[in-house]
Protein backbone atom coordinates (compact mmCIF):
# COMPACT_ATOMS: atom_id res chain seq x y z
CA UNK A 1 0.00 0.00 0.00
CA UNK A 2 1.13 3.53 -0.75
CA UNK A 3 2.38 5.68 2.08
CA UNK A 4 -0.42 6.97 4.28
CA UNK A 5 -0.80 10.59 5.32
CA UNK A 6 -2.84 12.00 8.18
CA UNK A 7 -5.41 14.64 7.37
CA UNK A 8 -8.36 16.64 8.67
CA UNK A 9 -11.71 16.56 6.85
CA UNK A 10 -12.71 20.18 6.26
CA UNK A 11 -15.61 19.94 3.80
CA UNK A 12 -18.10 17.64 2.10
CA UNK A 13 -18.35 18.53 -1.58
CA UNK A 14 -20.47 17.38 -4.46
CA UNK A 15 -17.53 15.51 -5.97
CA UNK A 16 -15.83 14.20 -2.89
CA UNK A 17 -14.36 15.12 0.48
CA UNK A 18 -11.85 17.93 1.02
CA UNK A 19 -9.04 16.95 3.38
CA UNK A 20 -6.25 19.14 4.75
CA UNK A 21 -2.96 17.30 4.63
CA UNK A 22 0.35 18.30 6.16
CA UNK A 23 2.44 17.99 9.28
CA UNK A 24 0.34 20.75 10.83
CA UNK A 25 -3.07 19.84 9.38
CA UNK A 26 -5.76 21.73 11.20
CA UNK A 27 -3.57 24.79 11.81
CA UNK A 28 -1.63 25.77 8.72
CA UNK A 29 -2.07 22.82 6.39
CA UNK A 30 0.21 22.49 3.43
CA UNK A 31 -2.45 21.42 0.93
CA UNK A 32 -6.06 20.49 0.25
CA UNK A 33 -6.69 17.08 -1.25
CA UNK A 34 -9.92 15.93 -2.91
CA UNK A 35 -10.65 12.42 -1.65
CA UNK A 36 -12.94 9.49 -2.23
CA UNK A 37 -13.44 6.94 0.53
CA UNK A 38 -12.73 3.26 0.84
CA UNK A 39 -16.12 1.61 0.35
CA UNK A 40 -16.04 -0.43 3.54
CA UNK A 41 -15.56 2.67 5.73
CA UNK A 42 -18.30 4.19 7.82
CA UNK A 43 -19.56 7.66 6.89
CA UNK A 44 -16.74 10.22 6.92
CA UNK A 45 -17.78 13.62 8.28
CA UNK A 46 -16.33 17.08 8.72
CA UNK A 47 -14.01 17.16 11.74
CA UNK A 48 -12.79 13.60 11.22
CA UNK A 49 -9.09 12.85 11.45
CA UNK A 50 -8.28 10.35 8.72
CA UNK A 51 -5.44 8.43 7.07
CA UNK A 52 -5.32 8.73 3.30
CA UNK A 53 -3.29 7.53 0.35
CA UNK A 54 -2.34 10.01 -2.38
CA UNK A 55 -2.83 9.25 -6.08
CA UNK A 56 -1.63 12.74 -7.07
CA UNK A 57 -0.75 15.97 -5.20
CA UNK A 58 -4.43 16.98 -5.29
CA UNK A 59 -6.28 13.65 -5.15
CA UNK A 60 -6.39 10.77 -2.73
CA UNK A 61 -8.44 8.10 -1.01
CA UNK A 62 -9.42 7.94 2.65
CA UNK A 63 -8.29 4.57 3.97
CA UNK A 64 -9.05 4.89 7.68
CA UNK A 65 -11.05 7.04 10.10
CA UNK A 66 -9.04 7.70 13.26
CA UNK A 67 -10.80 7.28 16.64
CA UNK A 68 -13.29 10.06 17.40
CA UNK A 69 -13.54 11.78 20.77
CA UNK A 70 -17.14 12.76 19.98
CA UNK A 71 -19.66 12.46 17.17
CA UNK A 72 -22.85 14.42 16.53
CA UNK A 73 -25.67 12.54 14.84
CA UNK A 74 -28.97 13.46 13.25
CA UNK A 75 -32.05 11.40 12.38
CA UNK A 76 -31.99 9.46 9.14
CA UNK A 77 -34.57 7.15 7.59
CA UNK A 78 -36.88 5.46 10.05
CA UNK A 79 -35.30 5.32 13.46
CA UNK A 80 -31.74 5.37 12.13
CA UNK A 81 -29.15 8.08 12.66
CA UNK A 82 -26.20 9.31 10.65
CA UNK A 83 -23.17 11.30 11.78
CA UNK A 84 -22.86 14.94 10.71
CA UNK A 85 -19.73 16.16 12.53
CA UNK A 86 -16.92 14.60 14.54
CA UNK A 87 -14.49 15.61 17.28
CA UNK A 88 -16.58 18.55 18.46
CA UNK A 89 -15.65 19.96 21.86
CA UNK A 90 -18.53 22.41 22.32
CA UNK A 91 -21.89 23.18 20.74
CA UNK A 92 -22.91 26.80 21.24
CA UNK A 93 -26.70 26.99 21.27
CA UNK A 94 -27.73 30.34 19.83
CA UNK A 95 -31.05 32.01 20.65
CA UNK A 96 -32.44 35.55 20.78
CA UNK A 97 -35.33 37.70 21.98
CA UNK A 98 -36.66 37.48 18.42
CA UNK A 99 -37.74 34.93 17.36
CA UNK A 100 -39.14 33.99 20.77
CA UNK A 101 -36.83 31.69 22.71
CA UNK A 102 -37.80 28.03 22.23
CA UNK A 103 -36.82 26.45 25.55
CA UNK A 104 -38.09 23.04 24.41
CA UNK A 105 -35.60 23.05 21.53
CA UNK A 106 -32.91 24.35 23.88
CA UNK A 107 -33.52 21.44 26.26
CA UNK A 108 -33.36 19.02 23.32
CA UNK A 109 -29.93 20.32 22.27
CA UNK A 110 -28.64 20.14 25.85
CA UNK A 111 -29.89 16.57 26.32
CA UNK A 112 -28.08 15.47 23.17
CA UNK A 113 -24.83 17.17 24.21
CA UNK A 114 -24.96 15.55 27.67
CA UNK A 115 -25.04 12.14 25.97
CA UNK A 116 -22.49 12.77 23.21
CA UNK A 117 -19.41 13.80 25.18
CA UNK A 118 -19.83 17.34 23.82
CA UNK A 119 -19.90 20.41 26.05
CA UNK A 120 -22.79 22.83 25.63
CA UNK A 121 -22.84 26.61 26.06
CA UNK A 122 -25.51 29.25 25.45
CA UNK A 123 -25.20 32.31 23.24
CA UNK A 124 -27.80 35.06 23.52
CA UNK A 125 -27.61 37.03 20.28
CA UNK A 126 -29.27 40.41 19.56
CA UNK A 127 -28.62 41.72 23.09
CA UNK A 128 -29.67 45.16 21.83
CA UNK A 129 -33.28 43.89 21.93
CA UNK A 130 -35.26 43.80 25.19
CA UNK A 131 -35.60 40.44 26.91
CA UNK A 132 -38.63 39.35 28.93
CA UNK A 133 -38.32 38.61 32.64
CA UNK A 134 -39.46 35.02 31.98
CA UNK A 135 -36.61 34.41 29.55
CA UNK A 136 -34.08 36.02 31.93
CA UNK A 137 -35.31 33.72 34.72
CA UNK A 138 -34.96 30.72 32.41
CA UNK A 139 -31.40 31.70 31.53
CA UNK A 140 -30.48 32.09 35.19
CA UNK A 141 -31.71 28.53 35.79
CA UNK A 142 -29.43 27.16 33.04
CA UNK A 143 -26.49 29.10 34.44
CA UNK A 144 -27.14 27.61 37.87
CA UNK A 145 -26.86 24.19 36.22
CA UNK A 146 -23.36 25.13 35.07
CA UNK A 147 -24.01 26.14 31.46
CA UNK A 148 -22.09 29.27 30.46
CA UNK A 149 -23.97 32.14 28.83
CA UNK A 150 -22.46 34.57 26.33
CA UNK A 151 -24.38 37.76 25.52
CA UNK A 152 -23.54 39.10 22.07
CA UNK A 153 -24.82 41.05 19.09
CA UNK A 154 -23.46 39.97 15.72
CA UNK A 155 -24.83 43.05 13.97
CA UNK A 156 -23.69 45.54 16.65
CA UNK A 157 -20.35 43.73 17.17
CA UNK A 158 -21.03 43.40 20.90
CA UNK A 159 -19.27 40.60 22.78
CA UNK A 160 -17.71 39.10 19.64
CA UNK A 161 -14.12 39.42 20.90
CA UNK A 162 -15.03 37.68 24.15
CA UNK A 163 -16.78 34.88 22.26
CA UNK A 164 -13.72 34.44 20.04
CA UNK A 165 -11.57 33.97 23.16
CA UNK A 166 -13.87 31.18 24.30
CA UNK A 167 -13.87 29.56 20.85
CA UNK A 168 -10.07 29.47 20.72
CA UNK A 169 -8.33 26.13 21.31
CA UNK A 170 -11.46 24.05 20.66
CA UNK A 171 -13.65 22.75 17.84
CA UNK A 172 -17.14 24.23 18.00
CA UNK A 173 -20.45 24.44 16.20
CA UNK A 174 -23.38 26.86 16.38
CA UNK A 175 -26.89 25.41 16.67
CA UNK A 176 -30.27 27.04 17.12
CA UNK A 177 -33.63 27.74 15.55
CA UNK A 178 -33.90 29.64 12.29
CA UNK A 179 -33.62 33.43 12.52
CA UNK A 180 -31.50 33.69 15.68
CA UNK A 181 -28.44 34.89 13.77
CA UNK A 182 -26.12 31.86 13.48
CA UNK A 183 -24.90 32.94 10.04
CA UNK A 184 -24.41 36.53 11.19
CA UNK A 185 -22.30 35.28 14.09
CA UNK A 186 -20.23 33.09 11.79
CA UNK A 187 -19.66 36.01 9.42
CA UNK A 188 -18.64 38.29 12.31
CA UNK A 189 -16.07 35.75 13.45
CA UNK A 190 -14.93 34.84 9.93
CA UNK A 191 -14.75 37.95 7.74
CA UNK A 192 -12.97 35.93 5.02
CA UNK A 193 -15.39 33.02 5.14
CA UNK A 194 -16.22 33.12 1.41
CA UNK A 195 -12.52 32.97 0.51
CA UNK A 196 -12.35 29.63 2.31
CA UNK A 197 -15.39 28.31 0.45
CA UNK A 198 -13.90 29.40 -2.88
CA UNK A 199 -10.52 27.81 -2.15
CA UNK A 200 -12.16 24.54 -1.11
CA UNK A 201 -14.37 24.58 -4.21
CA UNK A 202 -11.41 25.26 -6.46
CA UNK A 203 -9.93 21.82 -5.86
CA UNK A 204 -13.06 20.26 -7.42
CA UNK A 205 -12.62 22.39 -10.56
CA UNK A 206 -16.29 23.29 -10.32
CA UNK A 207 -15.81 26.64 -8.61
CA UNK A 208 -18.86 28.23 -7.10
CA UNK A 209 -21.18 25.58 -8.53
CA UNK A 210 -19.94 23.10 -5.95
CA UNK A 211 -22.40 22.65 -3.09
CA UNK A 212 -20.90 22.41 0.37
CA UNK A 213 -22.98 20.67 3.05
CA UNK A 214 -20.58 21.39 5.91
CA UNK A 215 -17.28 23.22 6.25
CA UNK A 216 -14.64 23.47 8.98
CA UNK A 217 -13.08 26.93 9.37
CA UNK A 218 -9.94 27.87 11.27
CA UNK A 219 -10.78 30.96 13.30
CA UNK A 220 -8.33 33.88 13.09
CA UNK A 221 -8.07 33.99 16.90
CA UNK A 222 -7.60 30.23 17.25
CA UNK A 223 -9.91 27.25 17.34
CA UNK A 224 -12.05 25.66 14.64
CA UNK A 225 -15.71 26.30 13.78
CA UNK A 226 -17.78 23.73 11.90
CA UNK A 227 -20.55 25.39 9.90
CA UNK A 228 -23.25 22.90 8.92
CA UNK A 229 -26.24 24.85 7.55
CA UNK A 230 -28.41 21.76 7.20
CA UNK A 231 -28.22 20.81 10.87
CA UNK A 232 -30.94 22.92 12.42
CA UNK A 233 -32.43 20.17 14.57
CA UNK A 234 -30.55 17.06 15.61
CA UNK A 235 -33.63 15.15 16.67
CA UNK A 236 -33.93 12.52 19.38
CA UNK A 237 -33.72 9.37 17.23
CA UNK A 238 -30.36 8.39 18.70
CA UNK A 239 -31.42 8.67 22.37
CA UNK A 240 -33.13 6.14 24.60
CA UNK A 241 -35.67 7.21 27.20
CA UNK A 242 -33.07 6.74 29.92
CA UNK A 243 -30.54 8.87 28.03
CA UNK A 244 -33.10 11.64 27.61
CA UNK A 245 -33.61 11.76 31.38
CA UNK A 246 -29.84 11.74 31.94
CA UNK A 247 -29.61 14.63 29.48
CA UNK A 248 -31.36 16.81 32.05
CA UNK A 249 -28.37 17.71 34.21
CA UNK A 250 -30.36 18.40 37.37
CA UNK A 251 -32.02 14.94 37.14
CA UNK A 252 -28.68 13.14 37.37
CA UNK A 253 -28.24 13.15 41.19
CA UNK A 254 -31.77 11.79 41.66
CA UNK A 255 -31.94 9.07 38.99
CA UNK A 256 -29.92 6.53 41.08
CA UNK A 257 -32.28 7.16 44.01
CA UNK A 258 -35.40 6.04 42.13
CA UNK A 259 -36.87 2.79 43.42
CA UNK A 260 -36.71 1.07 40.03
CA UNK A 261 -33.66 0.96 37.77
CA UNK A 262 -35.88 1.40 34.70
CA UNK A 263 -37.90 4.26 36.22
CA UNK A 264 -39.53 6.38 33.50
CA UNK A 265 -39.95 9.38 35.83
CA UNK A 266 -43.61 9.70 34.86
CA UNK A 267 -45.99 7.75 37.10
CA UNK A 268 -43.53 5.28 38.60
CA UNK A 269 -43.71 4.54 42.30
CA UNK A 270 -41.04 6.17 44.52
CA UNK A 271 -39.56 8.23 41.68
CA UNK A 272 -36.87 10.50 43.16
CA UNK A 273 -36.98 12.83 40.14
CA UNK A 274 -40.71 13.52 40.54
CA UNK A 275 -40.24 14.03 44.28
CA UNK A 276 -37.53 16.62 43.53
CA UNK A 277 -39.98 18.42 41.23
CA UNK A 278 -42.65 18.42 43.93
CA UNK A 279 -40.21 19.84 46.50
CA UNK A 280 -38.97 22.54 44.12
CA UNK A 281 -35.44 21.18 43.68
CA UNK A 282 -36.14 20.69 39.97
CA UNK A 283 -38.05 23.37 38.07
CA UNK A 284 -41.56 22.27 37.10
CA UNK A 285 -41.15 23.91 33.67
CA UNK A 286 -38.05 21.84 32.90
CA UNK A 287 -39.77 18.63 34.03
CA UNK A 288 -42.82 19.42 31.87
CA UNK A 289 -40.54 19.95 28.87
CA UNK A 290 -38.89 16.60 29.60
CA UNK A 291 -42.31 14.96 29.39
CA UNK A 292 -42.99 16.72 26.06
CA UNK A 293 -39.68 15.59 24.59
CA UNK A 294 -40.34 12.07 25.84
CA UNK A 295 -43.62 12.05 23.90
CA UNK A 296 -41.76 13.23 20.78
CA UNK A 297 -39.35 10.30 20.92
CA UNK A 298 -39.77 7.44 18.42
CA UNK A 299 -41.96 4.74 20.06
CA UNK A 300 -39.14 2.20 19.86
CA UNK A 301 -36.97 4.36 22.12
CA UNK A 302 -39.50 4.50 24.96
CA UNK A 303 -40.02 1.82 27.59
Amino acid sequence: MADLHQGLVVAHLGKGIAVEVGDDAGKAAEQLVLCQTLRKLDTVVVGDRVMLSMSSPEQGRIEQILPRRSVLQRPSRGNDTRPVAANLDTIFIVFAAEPECDFLLLDQYLAICENCNIDAALVLNKVDLPLSAAVEAGLAYYQNLGYSLHRVSANQKIGIDGLQEVLAQRTSMFAGQSGVGKSSLTNALLPERNLKINSVSEITRHGRHTTTAATLYHLPGGGDLIDSPGVAIFGLAGLSEGQLAWGYREFQPYIPKCRFNDCRHVNDKDCAVRLAVETGEIATERYQRFLKLREKMPPGNRN
